[in-house]
């Protein structure tokens, strides 16, 4: 491959990735979702962020590690307790690192 083809490349995705992406900035206000489609999709930021926390709360080195000496996932239970009984996100990240730590530390 030489420096022409990876040149058209570059550009070929560029373009492809503005004209996808500007399409709901140009004709987003004529677009209208149904009620329930509106709905789920409140969803999926939670779904993306548990799809990204879980993984590394459940593996170590590549491995699932799932028991009682993961510091990780008990510091992530431990965040989740945290916030189902204050619903207070901030303190819910420096609870969980703190936890983390401690639990890093000890074992």
């Amino acid at each position: 491959m030489n420096a022409f083809d990876v040149w058209v490349s570059i550009v070929l995705l560029v373009v492809s990735t503005l004209v996808t992406r500007s399409g709901f900035f140009l004709f987003g206000h004529a677009v209208r979702l149904p009620p329930k489609l509106q709905h789920a999709l409140g969803y999926a930021p939670a779904a993306a962020m548990a799809a990204i926390i879980l993984p590394d709360l459940v593996t170590t080195g590549g491995a699932i590690d799932i028991n009682w000496a993961n510091p990780k996932l008990l510091a992530g239970i431990g965040g989740g307790v945290f916030f189902l009984i204050t619903r207070h996100l901030l303190g819910t990240i420096v609870a969980g690192m703190a936890l983390f730590t401690a639990l890093r530390l000890a074992l």
